[in-house]
């Protein structure tokens, strides 16, 4: 059985940093993909960023891009979300989610995951 275990969303001021983890376990495959999504109130659920599960290749949203960073403990099978800069409209429950891939490319399109985690709230307000 897959699971996803989010942690680290927290209520952090403008401009602050907080690190997100995801935590996975129940792979029959060591050949999966890794994305972090988040949803506001009222908003639809946005793909942030996602890892590949080989050559670790990256994509982030342009919005994130130059404060979010996306990386891979394979040995702990833990995905990291380093965020930096975080800004008022970065709130939003934060979701890590997989789908078994080989690809050397990863996607930010939340139907494309099979697997969810129950979600983070990460909060940015002074």
């Amino acid at each position: 059985q897959v699971q996803l275990v989010e942690s680290g969303g927290d209520l952090v001021q403008p401009g602050g940093s907080l690190r997100l983890s995801c935590a996975a376990s129940g792979f029959t495959s060591d050949y999966y993909a890794i994305g972090w999504f988040r949803q506001a109130p009222g908003k639809e659920r946005e793909g942030v960023s996602c890892i590949g599960s080989r050559y670790g290749t990256t994509y982030h949203l342009d919005s994130v891009k130059g404060r979010f960073t996306i990386s891979r403990d394979n040995a702990k099978n833990t995905v990291y979300l380093q965020m930096n800069s975080l800004k008022p409209e970065d709130t939003a429950v934060y979701y890590c989610a997989a789908y078994v891939s080989r690809g050397v490319y990863c996607s930010g399109v939340a139907n494309q995951y099979d697997y969810w985690g129950q979600g983070t709230q990460v909060t940015v307000s002074s």
